[in-house]
C-alpha cells in the first residue's frame, strides 16, 4: 500500500519553503526553452517528480510556467472525473455486498470528489484568464481552491480508515493517484506565484 500523503497544510508549507529556499532564479525557466526542458526543470522539486514528468511527458504547448501549471491542473481534473465515475459506477454497484460503514464512506467520498472536481475546474478557469493587474489575487484563489481539493481528497481517504474489504483497496488506490496529481499541480501553481518577481512576459 502506498505511503499516506502529507496533510494539505504540511504540503503547502513545505512547497512554499522549498521554492523560497531555491529562490526565484530556479523558479522560472527562460521563455525560449523548449517545452520539455521547462517540464523537466518544473518537475524537479515537485512532491512526486517522476509522476510529474510522466504526466507532462507529452506536453508540447507554450514553454511558460502558466501553461505548465494549467496542464497539471487539467491532468488532475481528468483523473478526478475518472475516479468520480468509478465511485458512482463500479464501486457503488457493490452496494449489496458493502457494510454500512463501507457504504457511508463511499457516499461521503462521492460528495468529496465532486467538490474536488468543482474546485479544480474553478482553478483551471482562473489560470486560463490570468490578468496582470489581478494576477496575485487570482493565483491566491487558485492555491486556495487546489488546497481545498486536496483536503477533500484526503478526507475521502481518511473515511476508509478502519474499513476492510475490496472496495477500500480500489478506492484508496484511485484516490491516492488523484492526491499525487493534485499535490504536484499545487506545487506548480505556487511555483508560478513565486515567479511573479521576474519581468513581465515570463509567466
Amino acid at each position: 500500500m502506498p505511503p499516506a500523503p502529507f496533510s494539505t497544510t504540511m504540503l503547502s508549507t513545505l512547497t512554499l519553503f522549498t521554492l523560497l529556499l531555491l529562490g526565484p532564479s530556479t523558479a522560472v525557466s527562460p521563455s525560449h526553452r523548449r517545452p520539455q526542458d521547462l517540464v523537466r526543470s518544473s518537475c524537479l522539486h515537485a512532491r512526486y517528480p517522476d509522476l510529474c514528468l510522466h504526466t507532462l511527458a507529452s506536453y508540447s504547448g507554450p514553454a511558460n510556467p502558466r501553461s505548465i501549471a494549467q496542464a497539471a491542473i487539467g491532468a488532475s481534473l481528468s483523473r478526478a472525473r475518472s475516479v468520480s465515475g468509478f465511485l458512482r459506477g463500479p464501486a457503488s454497484g457493490q452496494g449489496g455486498h458493502l457494510s454500512k460503514r463501507e457504504q457511508a464512506a463511499l457516499n461521503d467520498c462521492v460528495e468529496q470528489i465532486s467538490d474536488s472536481i468543482d474546485e479544480l475546474s474553478r482553478t483551471l478557469g482562473e489560470l486560463q484568464h490570468l490578468n496582470g493587474e489581478t494576477m496575485q489575487f487570482q493565483l491566491s484563489n487558485a492555491e486556495t481552491w487546489v488546497s481545498a481539493a486536496l483536503t477533500n481528497e484526503d478526507t475521502c481517504l481518511n473515511g476508509f480508515e478502519g474499513v476492510a474489504g475490496k472496495v477500500k483497496i480500489d478506492v484508496r488506490r484511485r484516490i491516492t493517484g488523484v492526491v499525487k496529481l493534485t499535490s504536484n499541480a499545487l506545487y506548480l501553481i505556487v511555483r508560478l506565484d513565486v515567479s511573479r518577481g521576474r519581468p513581465k512576459g515570463r509567466v
